[in-house]
């Protein structure tokens, strides 16, 4: 058991508890399984690595699914008996999966003939996200959990991934608890050792070492997610290197290293987690602002995905663009039922043609008022919790939204919208609200 243990840390450094807790719990050939373990804890945390990683070391027969990828429970229920059966859907077969599978006892019936078929052995579902099996048939969670006492002889255990906590799971009904177990997230010092297994044959362990440490330094309070973090190191090595490479300066001279990508890690950093824009068309953006062209940019930056924003986040950047682009003596006119007709005149047409909202900018906005028009869109009754404040930060802290004033203005914050009126139809479409219709100028 030593042995396997020790193998599978020098495989997986820095996760050496956890390896160490499921190699012991899942025991050695023959052993019983446990019906069922939750595994929880940030992303890239190692959950999945360490629990594949662990079942293929220890020979346990394994079916691992996403649930991401899979939106009926039939879809899940054939998926685990192709993987568990060898079973691979192809041109050859017709994709006919190993059985149809329509309901949970229908499930058991196939998995007991499957351990028959392959002589009784040790076997292992690895459902990913979980926390998405709440939205499907209320009986799945709990027959999950309880799959080997429902599967009489199978000695077959359940192991449940998920970012949330179990509390979130658990239901009116009730079911069987699963062995719970957490997966801190790394530690710097243990980000920087796992960071470095990617150093480069070309340059020295001192000269990468210190390389990483700027790196973590920018990124390490606004992610610790390690994925996230291996992507931002191999993207900017390059430009790190090339004072080096251009001669004017050395592998020890750190201050002339870091001034020179101190800018590029800044841009990277406005936009951690979004992605907008792949790592190649970034680079490009950053030499053309350097080069002074700026007139490619915004074809650069239209290539790119709409950003993805939570639900009620884009009902709140919706509603501070209206609030900065309408005259809020409109907002009645709006957004509130039954206010009755206004008649236009010749001179307020006129005025109107003079201050087009779209020509001048946008204008500030208090706080109370931007959220009267949110709930006032949304369809849904929301309530005014500190989750939905906290994504009006996060929106300011994207620089979808700029706070007007200074710090004497906690009390009554003020903010406008920065975005453009392209940018916020397409995030208008994803939600199916027509902003024009909204929208003085267009009225």
């Amino acid at each position: 058991m030593e042995t396997i243990i020790s193998d599978l840390q020098a495989q997986i450094p820095c996760r050496r508890d956890q390896i160490q807790f499921l190699v012991n719990i899942l025991g050695e050939d023959e052993c019983l399984l446990p019906c069922s373990l939750f595994l929880y804890g940030h992303r890239g945390t190692g959950k999945t690595l360490v629990t594949k990683t662990v079942l293929e070391k220890l020979n346990v027969v394994t079916s691992h699914v996403n649930c991401i990828e899979f939106y009926t429970t039939k879809v899940i229920y054939e998926t685990i008996l192709n993987n568990l059966s060898g079973t691979i859907p192809s041109s050859g077969n017709g994709y006919t999966s190993y059985a149809s599978c329509d309901n949970f006892g229908d499930f058991i019936h196939f998995l007991r003939a499957i351990n028959n078929n392959i002589g009784n052995p040790r076997m292992a579902i690895v459902i990913e996200n979980c926390e998405r099996l709440r939205d499907c048939d209320a009986n799945i969670l709990p027959a999950f959990c309880r799959l080997q006492e429902l599967a009489g002889d199978v000695n077959i255990t359940v192991i449940f991934c998920s970012t949330l906590a179990i509390d979130k799971f658990r239901s009116s009904t009730g079911m069987m608890e699963p062995i719970v177990y957490h997966f801190p997230q790394y530690t710097k010092d243990e980000l920087v050792e796992i960071l470095l297994k990617g150093q480069p044959p070309t340059c020295s362990s001192h000269f990468y070492k210190t390389y990483v440490n700027i790196v973590l330094s920018v990124f390490y309070l606004a992610s610790k997610s390690l994925t996230e973090l291996k992507h931002q190191v191999l993207l900017h090595f390059k430009t790190y290197c090339e004072p080096i490479q251009k001669g004017e300066a050395s592998e020890d001279d750190i201050r002339k290293l870091w001034r020179n990508i101190e800018p590029h890690l800044k841009k990277a950093l406005d936009s951690v987690y979004l992605r907008e824009v792949s790592s190649a068309q970034f680079e490009r953006m950053q030499q053309l602002t350097e080069s002074g062209v700026t007139h490619d940019l915004p074809h650069i930056k239209s290539s790119g995905t709409k950003v993805e924003l939570p639900f009620y986040s884009k009902f709140l950047l919706i509603a501070a663009y209206l609030a900065s682009y309408n005259p809020a003596r409109t907002d009645r006119r709006f957004f509130v039922k039954h206010h009755g007709k206004q008649r236009k005149t010749q001179a307020m047409i006129k005025a109107k043609e003079k201050s087009s909202s779209q020509l001048v900018g946008p204008k500030p906005f208090p706080l109370d008022r931007l959220m009267a028009i949110f709930y006032s869109i949304v369809e849904d009754k929301v309530t005014p919790t500190a989750n939905i404040f906290s994504q009006i930060s996060t929106l300011v802290t994207l620089k979808l939204l700029t706070q007007v004033g200074g710090d004497d203005q906690l009390d009554a914050p003020k903010y406008k919208c920065v975005v453009s009126l392209s940018f916020i139809r397409g995030i208008a479409r994803t939600v199916g609200f027509d902003i024009v219709k909204y929208l003085y100028d267009f009225a």
